[in-house]
């Protein structure tokens, strides 16, 4: 959160730099080329400098502390119940999915598997124009551009999001009327309309 936040703008430069490189050089090379020319060039930075840093502790110019013991002592392990806890998570999360889509297929919700229909219809067109890296590279950036936006503009785009599911909102509820068999949108009054006394 702290990256897609910008609260460190140069370790986020870096992280959004690196990733938009190496997802476009994906476009001229395979990924086994770039994962293995990217860790070359890790590994050739790590070994320089601690070499580098071992030649000043023998010269007495450095304290012989190992340059990158902080990423060597971060704790990435996890406990027996955080393991079960995202394991049960990822469970819970995949048998939601395959349930909504055992549903939006064999339509046990006509207007809900008639949006999936259109939404599928115009990801066909989607991926006429682009291929599924160029969306990679559009979302990664979105994530780095989006939530800094969001933060400096949060009136502005909450009024026009507002409008917009207003508008959804309306799309929806002529549309669920037509698939019911048409007919007035329901009386927005408590109990419905009164009968007028003579």
């Amino acid at each position: 959160m702290d990256l897609i936040y910008w609260k460190d703008t140069e370790r986020s430069g870096m992280v959004l730099t690196g990733l938009v490189v190496g997802l476009l050089s994906l476009f001229q090379l395979s990924i086994i080329t770039v994962v293995s020319t990217v860790s070359l060039a890790i590994m050739c930075f790590t070994i320089s400098v601690r070499i580098y840093y071992q030649l000043l502790y023998i010269l007495s110019w450095g304290d012989g502390e190992h340059p990158f013991k902080s990423y060597l002592d971060l704790d990435i392990s996890f406990s027996g119940e955080q393991a079960d806890l995202y394991m049960q998570k990822l469970i819970v999360m995949t048998l939601s999915a395959v349930d909504t889509l055992k549903r939006l297929f064999f339509v046990g919700n006509l207007f809900e598997s008639l949006k999936f229909l259109f939404l599928m219809y115009l990801v066909t067109y989607l991926g006429d124009l682009c291929n599924g890296l160029t969306l990679l590279i559009i979302s990664v950036i979105a994530v780095f551009s989006l939530p800094l936006f969001y933060i400096r503009r949060q009136e502005q785009v909450d009024g026009v999001i507002a409008k917009i599911q207003a508008q959804i909102d309306n799309v929806k509820d002529i549309l669920q009327r037509l698939v019911q068999g048409g007919g007035p949108p329901p009386d927005p009054t408590p109990g419905g309309a009164k009968p007028k006394t003579q």
